[in-house]
């Protein structure tokens, strides 16, 4: 039934991404930027009135940064100023920060984080004038069949949109590397919450592990944290003393990446292409491009149209991408992955593409088949080779 719900850009919900999408300190904080530009001929963004709500800040290399890396695309392409409010707690604080801007006249707005999204819907209901878009939601999450207060689909507010991406696809595809480069097949991972996004992301990784490793592991630490750098840290140094020679995560700092480096194991990191952070470490990443998408919605909002789709990219979007190699990935292996990334964007593979087995050896995904995306979204168990527990 909830499919028959989801009408965006590829057919697809934003992933269940949880909770806070990276961590922040509890102060919220305002700032700006202007960028002196020259737009396209003839196009008229004077109308726009843009602002940006942040969990954490620009300067984190990770998920904050990134989608200000799309925010400054979006300023450049368009020469508009967009407010950027950083470090904004989820539930009523971030209720009462989106209030206070659709006040100001703020007539696009971009949440950046999971628990925006009943907040936003409560401020779009009230401010039929403005394009709301959530970051990481799907709509189906917030009616009532799934815990939320809108008592149908139908009910959520016409001027809210959702946007994510398949980063599974990403994730496959590191675990390639980094199966390709652990001499002992006993990889870890750092992994902030136990919800889906998160689940999915270990399970792509794990396979594409095990694509070039049949054997291969993959140890979870769980961390309850998305940007806690000593907790990441002691997560990381766990996971090398039990055994682990290169380690991927789903954190925002380089924590991970460090504690690698310290003890001469590998690193998978997320988000963002931070080789320099430990580049004897460094394999690759999963990272994000969001400014093609901020620039596209910006522009439909310019010319009297609030996208309300539920948008998931993908790498044949170029919303997921790769990272850069490091040294120790080698030349076949860059061919590999090269090969698979191809059959990823052109549809003849997916990285849940059947047989998958669950760790206790039931068949979760028949043979030849590829889960619909709902099951995606909703995925709650671990594949064979997952060491840890899926509820954290």
């Amino acid at each position: 039934m909830r499919k028959n719900h989801i009408k965006g850009f590829a057919l697809a919900t934003a992933a269940v991404f949880g909770l806070l999408a990276c961590g922040g300190s509890d102060a919220a904080t305002d700032t700006t930027m202007a960028e002196t530009v020259t737009t396209e001929a003839g196009a008229d963004y004077s109308m726009l009135k843009v602002a940006v709500i942040y969990i954490g800040v620009p300067d984190d290399k990770g998920w904050t940064y990134q989608h200000e890396q799309g925010i400054l695309a979006l300023e450049a392409e368009l020469g508009i100023e967009v407010k950027r409010v950083e470090n904004v707690p989820e539930g009523d604080e971030a209720e009462a920060i989106m209030e206070g801007l659709a006040a100001e006249g703020y007539n696009l707005m971009f949440a950046t984080s999971f628990g925006y999204g009943t907040p936003m819907a409560r401020v779009a209901a009230k401010h039929a004038e403005g394009c709301f878009q959530w970051a990481t939601g799907a709509k189906f999450l917030l009616t009532a069949e799934m815990g939320g207060e809108y008592a149908t689909f139908g009910d959520i507010p016409a001027n809210l949109g959702t946007y994510f991406g398949a980063a599974e696809e990403a994730r496959y595809l590191s675990g390639i590397a980094a199966g390709a480069a652990s001499p002992t097949g006993k990889l870890g991972y750092v992994a902030a919450f136990p919800i889906p996004e998160v689940i999915r992301g270990i399970n792509a990784f794990t396979l594409g592990a095990q694509s070039v490793n049949p054997a291969a592991t993959v140890q979870v630490s769980w961390t309850k944290t998305w940007f806690g750098p000593d907790t990441e840290k002691e997560s990381a140094e766990s996971l090398l003393a039990a055994g682990a020679d290169v380690l991927a995560m789903h954190q925002d700092t380089t924590a991970t990446g460090l504690a690698a480096d310290a003890v001469g194991a590998k690193w998978v990191g997320y988000n963002s292409d931070v080789a320099e952070a430990a580049p004897n470490a460094w394999l690759t990443a999963p990272t994000w491009n969001w400014g093609p998408y901020y620039v596209q919605t910006a522009k439909a909002v310019a010319g009297g149209t609030c996208p309300s789709d539920e948008y998931y990219g993908s790498m044949a979007d170029g919303m997921v991408t790769l990272g850069s190699f490091g040294s120790s990935v080698d030349a076949d292996t860059q061919a590999l992955i090269a090969e698979k990334a191809a059959a990823i964007i052109d549809g003849s593979f997916a990285p849940f593409q059947g047989p998958v087995m669950d760790q206790d050896g039931v068949e979760v995904v028949a043979a030849d088949t590829k889960p619909e995306l709902l099951d995606l979204l909703g995925m709650s168990y671990f594949v064979k080779g997952v060491i840890g527990s899926p509820k954290g």
